[in-house]
């Protein structure tokens, strides 16, 4: 699977806006003319192993998540101006051209000098996109080893909690994508444990993991579970954008369950409050969330692992 997109761009949204504050510096130009002369030499080295190919996946995917980050009230507007209906890039396509297409569309909301920084941003993501699915072609898996600081998702999120501190998952009568009715306690209750995934068709991050997630969903079925997924543009149930998220994950190959539910209910304000895609809760039978959420993709090595101890904690709490 083609992980191009996997940990650099975790948040469309606002997660790398919530960096801003703790990564920025006022030297902008300084900043930028130094980026990229970086990213250039970057582009330039031919790594001579997957050891090198690895450090240098990580390196550039660093710099994209630093050019995401400066001017970061510009791109929270790019990102906002995403059209729902529009199909995510597809494995091969290029994520710098998606966010050109995407500036292009919203340009009459930004002034000339604006333009020309995301303009100028967007270019260089798609230089650092070429030479990772360059990396990614020549070293298959460079890409899954996540370093382990410059990353922008939290290692230690997903900390798993007592019986004591569990809440419950927002209750919630729906559908799935095929018209079929759910219901969260039916649902949570015929499950040892339920993996609650966020996202939506435009998050390439949220796409890039759908393969791992189904993996998991046949994993999890051996033990009486499930992966349940929730596509918050589909909210309401939107004909159209559920189609194009179905395309979507007939062409990953998904087949567990996806749903939507009304944006007005307890689950759907609850769905709208996150601000960072993709997330993963954890559900026991009882519907209870165990620990906190896996915030960006489950494929980071330490992700992973938090995973498999809150799906290991919501199991024992089913049967306690």
């Amino acid at each position: 699977m083609k992980t191009t997109k996997i940990l650099a761009v975790i948040t469309l949204i606002l997660l790398v806006f919530s960096l801003v504050a703790c990564g920025t510096t006022g030297d902008g130009k300084k900043n930028d003319g130094n980026r990229k002369s970086e990213i250039a030499a970057l582009i330039a080295t031919e790594p001579k192993s997957m050891d090198e190919a690895t450090k240098l996946h990580q390196q550039l995917m660093a710099q994209e998540t630093a050019i995401l980050s400066e001017n970061s009230a510009l791109w929270e507007k790019v990102f906002m101006s995403a059209n729902k209906g529009s199909i995510m890039i597809e494995d091969g396509s290029n994520y710098g051209d998606f966010l050109l297409k995407t500036i292009e569309g919203a340009k009459n909301q930004f002034k000339a000098n604006e333009l020309k920084l995301l303009r100028e941003g967007a270019e260089q993501i798609r230089e650092i996109e070429g030479k990772l699915t360059t990396l990614e072609q020549k070293y298959p898996g460079c890409g899954k080893k996540p370093s382990e600081g410059d990353m922008n998702v939290p290692a230690e999120n997903g900390k798993p909690t007592g019986k004591d501190d569990l809440m419950k998952f927002p209750a919630f009568e729906g559908k799935d994508l095929d018209g079929n009715e759910v219901n969260s306690s039916t649902l949570f209750a015929g499950n040892t444990v339920t993996v609650v995934n966020f996202w939506f068709t435009t998050c390439s991050p949220c796409v890039g993991e759908l393969a791992d997630l189904e993996a998991l969903n046949k994993e999890l079925a051996e033990k009486g579970g499930a992966v349940v997924g929730i596509n918050s543009f589909t909210l309401d149930g939107d004909k159209a954008v559920i189609s194009d998220a179905k395309d979507i994950l007939a062409k990953k190959g998904v087949t567990y369950k996806n749903v939507w539910f009304d944006s007005n209910g307890e689950a759907g304000k609850f769905t709208s409050g996150l601000y960072t895609f993709p997330t993963t809760y954890v559900v026991d039978k009882n519907g209870n969330i165990v620990g906190e959420p896996i915030v960006g993709a489950i494929t980071g090595k330490k992700q992973a692992e938090t995973l498999r101890k809150l799906i290991d904690q919501a199991i024992a709490n089913s049967k306690g």
